[in-house]
């Protein structure tokens, strides 16, 4: 209001309560930190929305017009209770009387659907639900004195919304709110449930047997049969409403112990916020969630490993805080495709993590030393000087990293190894796939390229005065088919062990079916030098099978080729609109990933993806709906290079 423009911002404006008399019709009204001076019997009596933020008075003035309210906002006010304040008989009745009520009508919030009180630090409870029996939305959000909601919140059969979230001294939960049939959300945000403070359903021993199915010999005493399980913990899924559809139990201390629950009484739940806890796995109970569509668990910096969520997810959030990492997530394999979130950084950096780290699906890194021989082998990578060294300390592991269908290392030489017959001075490689006929086995199939380059570090007048984005900050392979018009552009990080060095190789091996390589195809190999390094040198190496299967072998690579989004597989949330594919697993991150100048190198149309701005994933190929978890099954194959 213009008269208010003078005062300074942030003030408490103070307005006389008679001062909206003659507005009649105003059904809208939002008054935040203004006093108001004077009755308010006279307040306009067809406002239907009312949000007055730093409401100064301990309680509703009697005064004050509410039949008509359907939405009520008193937020970061001086409000000490919403109890009794009609409960009282002649409080009541001299309340009907101002709105010219019957005296048989009591429920003066009849119209009332939307109530919140947040951020009333003095407010100490809640109650007289039973004069609000249209309330939707019960919004307490940061009610820090809150210590008690009335038991009467069960007459309140309309309630969808219920955010206790932050109330942190909250003794009691009403133990008949798991009644109420249509609350879909309720938030219980830092509420410190992980502290036992807040007393659930009060059931006895038999009714606790029959909620798990259970039987129990009479004899038996009750905390005997609880054992260590906190009894509020043990009865807090069924103090729930069973219709919940929303539930936010983040930033409560709950421990992994914490959730030994059964949750599938919660058989409607379809998102599930277990954000901040220190939880080190995914706890079991979220796996009995058959509608289970989002789970988040950022920031749960104790957390270790998130093995098999349930299918039905479409949304999966594991953002550890900065500086903590997930080592391990792994999926069912007939998981639909959802939206993966992670925390995509440099995992490489952490010693307590070197050699040890896997999204199934999406990148596994581990140290070379712990590969097995026979994948090993069918990479052709078994003669490898470096293997037969012992590297014990942590700044000396020498790391796997697979994605994509592409098998990489780099570790410190000063050559390539000596089975790259193929090579070139320079950061770039061509050459034509030969013909079946010219090799010494008709039958061969090509199914892999091996590459390799040696990789030098800029001296100080060597380095590039002006970086402007021309050069990656990673190595960059890029694999051209020209004659199939197949462009792949891989961006691998750096792991700690290569840093600080003289020269270093870096070496690669690429999976291809049979459609993305073949006989009389021209192939271009380009790696692209981030600005402290040059290229010295680079090599190629065709891998064959041989076809040398014996019966009952197991394919060495076959819980990689299982993998979705590799080189073969389902490659589409990694295509520009021009057809090349960036293969970069922040695509999958919150952030996304932008394409910069040294992509246009082979980019030339644009920055836009075919897929959606964030791609689905899928860890599993559908194509191989044999493969349970990590068991792969197949019929192996030996593999050959070829030069």
């Amino acid at each position: 209001m213009h008269m208010l423009e003078k005062e300074k911002l942030g003030a408490s404006f103070e307005l006389k309560t008679d001062a909206l008399i003659n507005m009649d019709s105003l059904m809208l009204l939002q008054l935040n930190y203004v006093h108001m001076n004077g009755s308010y019997e006279n307040f306009p009596e067809e406002i239907r929305w009312l949000c007055m933020h730093g409401f100064p008075l301990k309680s509703i003035s009697l005064d004050l017009p509410i039949y008509n309210l359907v939405s009520l906002d008193i937020s970061y006010s001086n409000i000490e209770s919403f109890v009794s304040c009609y409960s009282n008989p002649q409080r009541l009745e001299k309340r009907q009387k101002l709105d010219g009520l019957s005296l048989k009508d009591k429920r003066l919030f009849c119209s009332l659907k939307i109530l919140n009180l947040s951020f009333c630090e003095q407010l100490h409870s809640v109650g007289d639900f039973d004069q609000l029996p249209a309330l939707e939305r019960l919004i307490l959000r940061n009610c820090i004195g809150l210590l008690d909601v009335c038991e009467s919140i069960r007459q309140c059969g309309e309630l969808v919304l219920v955010d206790l979230s932050y109330c942190k001294m909250l003794e009691k939960l009403p133990s008949n709110i798991s009644m109420l049939k249509k609350v879909k959300t309720m938030l219980l945000d830092g509420c410190n449930l992980g502290e036992s403070q807040i007393t659930k359903m009060d059931m006895d021993s038999q009714e606790i047997c029959m909620f798990y199915n259970m039987g129990i010999n009479k004899r038996t005493s009750f905390s005997a049969f609880m054992g260590d399980i906190p009894r509020d913990l043990k009865s807090f899924a069924m103090s729930l409403p069973k219709s919940l559809v929303k539930l936010s139990l983040a930033n409560n201390n709950m421990s992994h112990d914490s959730f030994l629950m059964d949750f599938s009484c919660l058989s409607m739940l379809k998102h599930l916020y277990l954000d901040e806890n220190p939880i080190n796995s995914m706890p079991s109970c979220v796996r009995t969630l058959p509608r289970l569509e989002t789970l988040s668990m950022g920031k749960c910096k104790k957390l270790n490993s998130v093995e098999y969520p349930p299918r039905t997810l479409k949304e999966l959030f594991i953002n550890p805080d900065d500086g903590y990492y997930v080592d391990r997530v792994l999926f069912d394999p007939e998981m639909s495709p959802l939206q993966l979130s992670v925390n995509w950084k440099d995992y490489t950096w952490l010693d307590c993590k070197v050699g040890s780290f896997e999204v199934e699906g999406m990148l596994k890194i581990q140290a070379m030393m712990s590969v097995e021989e026979k994948v090993l082998r069918s990479l052709c990578w078994n003669n490898l000087d470096f293997l037969k060294e012992n590297h014990s300390s942590s700044e000396s592991v020498i790391q796997m990293f697979y994605e994509f269908g592409i098998f990489s290392t780099i570790y410190v030489a000063e050559e390539m190894p000596s089975f790259f017959k193929y090579r070139i001075v320079g950061p770039s490689i061509s050459f034509t796939i030969p013909s079946s006929s010219s090799l010494s086995s008709p039958n061969k199939l090509l199914t892999g390229i091996n590459c390799c380059s040696l990789h030098t570090w800029r001296t100080l007048d060597q380095t590039p005065s002006s970086v402007d984005d021309q050069f990656p900050t990673w190595p960059m392979v890029t694999i051209s088919n020209i004659t199939k018009n197949h462009m792949w552009i891989y961006e691998r990080y750096i792991d700690r062990y290569s840093l600080n060095r003289k020269c270093r190789v870096m070496l690669s091996h690429w999976m291809f079916g049979m459609n993305e390589m073949e006989a009389g195809d021209h192939i271009s190999i380009s790696v692209i030098e981030p600005f402290y390094e040059s290229v010295k040198e680079c090599g190629v190496t065709l891998v064959y099978n041989d076809g040398e299967e014996e019966e009952g072998e197991e394919d060495a690579l076959g819980y990689y080729k299982s993998w979705n989004h590799i080189i073969g597989g389902d490659l589409s949330p990694f295509q520009t609109k021009t057809g090349q594919y960036i293969l970069n697993n922040k695509r999958f991150s919150s952030r996304g990933i932008s394409l910069f100048p040294y992509h246009r190198k082979f980019v030339v149309n644009g920055p836009s993806f075919q897929a959606k701005e964030k791609g689905w994933f899928r860890a599993l190929s559908p194509r191989k709906p044999d493969i349970l978890g990590r068991a792969c099954e197949g019929k192996g194959e030996s593999s050959r290079s070829h030069p």
